[in-house]
């Protein structure tokens, strides 16, 4: 077919000239082409050149030893994996295959993907346990000690699979336990979620101190349930200790890597929680025999030490007694001589020795000093003599000088108070009233200084120079001054 020929519809009638189409005509025709004829395909290849975009889609290349094929995935497809796309990894991608208009890329654009190789399940697995780590479950910090001798034990198995019967069978040979049965459903889809509704129920029953968490062995996929992460979370949660037994001794699950404590089997498991009670009785009857003689080496050493200290504290009380006694009788004779009486009587000895050494010394020193007294007492009447005449004539006249000078400053003051006596005698209201004038109120107590004010028969009060008087008006004398009503 010629250029001029070119069709992309089968049977189409040849057309003259040539078919000039578009860049993006072309595009998106051999785009519509490509999803026609190769529709969804799964392509398998190592993963290179990873790159998650701001938006969350992830644009890589699938690559094998011929030939390399770009891949875009959006980010509603990345979210929905249950594993992390990482470069060198070797990943089985199904979509359509078309072209990237943009850049005229040949691209293949995803919607599903899983891994290959190790197989989809698998690397999930291990991508979980990274996660679970890295949040600290697996830690050995968080694991908690199981008690000694429990009394309630919680179980979460199938309540007709085999796990259950070993565990109650070696619980029963080594210790009759009590135990708290929550069945729930240890293999398929519904199997985390039952495991996780019945370690719930558990965690909140009361009495219960440690619960085993298991299932008898089977492949992978069976104990598959066992590897979830919510319920790995939900062990991380549960307030008691949780021992996990899954399995054989060769299957390690997130659930035994999460628990406080794994053990291989579930009869393992029933050894782990329920203490042998033929041991523990063993060993008491152990403890008892060994008891008696270590009691009694215990008493004589006792015994021994308590003796030799008693000796010890005779010897040291005897020591202290005899200094104690020594320091008492001092204080005793200190305290006799600070006595009332012993002082007293001291005193009472210097007092008459100082007595007699005074009137020794009074008899000698009496004569000389008696006349010296009588010369002094005659100087001192000699010189009153002359002194008090004067100094009463200069008393006499500093007096009258006083009288003189105190007569000449009062009189002033006294003019000026009798002035102001006289004017505030005037303007008082008392002298008023003593001239025959008085003042008339209202019943009320009302000043009247108008007739008018008052009506007949009512009652008005009089204040007299001395008492007062009640009256009433009989009826009112016209004054010349009143206007004349028109």
């Amino acid at each position: 077919m010629s250029q001029g020929e070119l069709s992309f519809r089968p049977g189409a009638p040849a057309r003259t000239g040539p078919n000039v189409l578009s860049v993006s005509d072309l595009v998106r025709l051999a785009h519509q082409t490509l999803d026609a004829r190769v529709g969804l395909v799964w392509v398998e290849g190592e993963v290179s050149n990873l790159r998650v975009g701001a938006a969350g889609h992830a644009f890589f290349t699938l690559k094998d030893d011929d030939a390399m094929l770009p891949v875009a995935m959006w980010r509603s497809t990345m979210e929905r994996l249950q594993f992390r796309i990482q470069d060198g990894q070797s990943l089985r991608v199904a979509g359509r295959v078309g072209i990237f208009a943009k850049q005229g890329r040949f691209q293949l654009y995803a919607d599903r993907a899983e891994p290959a190789g190790l197989g989809a399940r698998m690397l999930e697995l291990e991508q979980r346990k990274a996660k679970l780590a890295a949040l600290g479950l697996f830690a050995t910090a968080r694991k908690r000690p199981l008690p000694r001798w429990p009394t309630t034990v919680g179980i979460i198995t199938s309540a007709h699979g085999a796990a259950l019967h070993d565990i109650l069978r070696v619980a029963q040979r080594r210790c009759p336990t009590q135990f708290v049965l929550a069945a729930a459903v240890v293999q398929g889809d519904e199997a985390p979620r039952s495991l996780c509704r019945a370690l719930q129920r558990l965690g909140a029953w009361p009495g219960i101190e440690v619960i085993i968490i298991g299932r008898g062995g089977g492949s992978t996929e069976d104990l598959w349930a066992f590897n979830d992460e919510r319920l790995a979370h939900a062990i991380a949660a549960c307030p008691v200790p949780v021992v996990s037994a899954v399995g054989h001794e060769v299957d390690i699950t997130i659930c035994d890597l999460v628990a406080d404590l794994r053990a291989a089997t579930p009869s393992q498991a029933a050894e782990l929680v329920v203490p042998d009670r033929a041991v523990a009785l063993h060993r008491l009857d152990s403890l008892a025999r060994r008891l008696g003689p270590a009691v009694l080496r215990h008493v004589l050493d006792r015994r021994s030490r308590l003796e030799h200290a008693t000796f010890r504290l005779g010897v040291a009380t005897r020591g202290q007694t005899a200094r104690a006694r020594a320091v008492l009788a001092q204080g005793e004779r200190a305290l006799a001589l600070q006595h009332p009486r012993a002082r007293i009587a001291r005193d009472r000895r210097r007092l008459a020795a100082a007595l007699v050494a005074l009137t020794a010394e009074g008899r000698a020193f009496a004569p000389p000093r008696r006349q010296q007294v009588a010369s002094l007492s005659e100087r001192l009447q000699h010189a009153a003599a002359k002194l008090v005449p004067s100094r009463r004539a200069r008393l006499r006249a500093l007096t009258e000088r006083l009288l003189a000078r105190g007569h000449h400053l009062a009189e002033r003051p006294r003019l000026r108070l009798a002035r102001a006596a006289a004017a505030l005698h005037a303007l008082s209201p008392l002298a008023v009233l003593e001239r025959g004038y008085a003042v008339v109120t209202t019943a009320a107590g009302r000043v009247l200084t108008d007739a008018r004010e008052v009506e007949a028969t009512e009652t008005i009060h009089l204040r007299l120079r001395r008492g007062r008087l009640a009256a009433v008006v009989l009826h009112r004398v016209p004054d010349p001054e009143d206007p004349i009503p028109s």
